[in-house]
């Protein structure tokens, strides 16, 4: 018992340490390069054009980067505790779908134009929301929930947003349909600190409310009958783990885009690191998706410097590979 608790801590302190170094290397690479001393100078004097492309333009991404990483993974690893299913990650369930779509039509009809610079995340917000009520109210039958069912309305729902943004993209602009395509791509662009500053206390929320979640997510590993036999509420579990990652998700994706593979790779990687237990592995997934979208993000903001890739292609790319490695070598269990 004592040599698990150890290697929880360890594990723990060996992300802290991977997050410090992937903060740093967002701080010091870019189209200016910077060492450790200049970066420690530029802090001190606060002063210059260094000082401003540090805390203006890489600070914001950096804290963005860790917010929806966190996000996330934090709502991968919840839904795949809930469904009990290693393949289920925030998009499966449609929110990403509702979000782009509800981006969609705001480009498409200029809504952005005339209600202002907040209106593509509000509609993106509001898109997801729109899509979890849906996937809620749908798979509530004699106010329990049919997990099976909700998975499916999901996917079902995702399929139906995806066809009616291909119906859009085919019959606007070509103005619009660049805007869309690389929203749907995901970025971590965004000088707005009121939107980052949101995206980052929503994360934190949902991590410490999720937390309280713990050990019924451990139980609910057994399935939701022996759960119900250790005194677990398990419809109210479910509801409000199932709320949780949405929201997450949903907050995320509208203020990001689109950023994939990160709740479906993470937390497996996590799992098979650290172990399954929900007590560990929910903070231990929330660090390792901070590290892996700020570390795509200066990825995708070098490669082909001075121009800059969307986020959502290197996740793509990377988490795929190792998604395809990892099933290749393990057999996928999350109990």
């Amino acid at each position: 018992m004592r040599s698990k608790y150890l290697k929880w801590v360890a594990g723990i302190i060996a992300l802290l340490i991977l997050l410090g170094t992937s903060v740093l290397l967002a701080f010091s690479i870019g189209e200016v390069n910077f060492s450790i001393p200049e970066l420690i100078e530029i802090f001190r004097n606060k002063t210059g054009i260094e000082y401003t492309i540090v805390s203006s333009i890489r600070f914001p991404r950096i804290l963005l980067g860790f917010s929806v990483g966190g996000a996330l993974s934090l709502a991968g690893v919840i839904l795949q505790g809930v469904y009990r299913n290693p393949l289920v990650e925030p998009y499966t369930l449609g929110i990403s779908g509702g979000a782009a779509l509800g981006v969609a039509i705001t480009i498409v009809f200029s809504l952005n134009s005339t209600f202002g610079v907040y209106m593509l995340p509000f509609s993106g917000f509001l898109g997801a929301i729109c899509t979890i009520f849906i996937v809620y109210f749908l798979a509530v039958s004699k106010n329990r929930f049919n997990i099976n069912k909700m998975l499916l309305i999901g996917v079902m729902i995702s399929f139906i947003a995806s066809s009616t943004m291909m119906f859009l993209l085919s019959t606007t602009t070509a103005e619009n349909l660049h805007s869309i395509v690389f929203w749907v791509m995901g970025s971590l662009d965004e000088p707005d600190m009121f939107l980052v500053k949101s995206v980052f206390y929503a994360s934190i929320t949902g991590l410490c409310i999720t937390y309280l979640f713990a050990n019924p997510l451990n139980a609910l590993r057994l399935g939701e009958s022996k759960a119900k036999h250790l005194g677990v509420n398990t419809n109210f579990t479910i509801r409000v783990l199932f709320i949780i990652a949405s929201l997450l998700t949903g907050i995320s994706v509208a203020v990001a885009g689109v950023i994939g593979f990160v709740g479906l790779i993470i937390p497996h990687l996590l799992r098979i690191i650290i172990g399954s237990d929900f007590r560990v592995l929910l903070i231990s997934s929330f660090l390792g998706g901070s590290i892996f979208v700020i570390l795509c993000d200066v990825i995708s903001r070098t490669i082909i410097a001075p121009n800059e890739l969307p986020i959502g292609v290197i996740t793509g790319m990377i988490g795929g590979l190792v998604f395809i490695v990892v099933l290749s070598k393990l057999k996928f269990n999350i109990r």
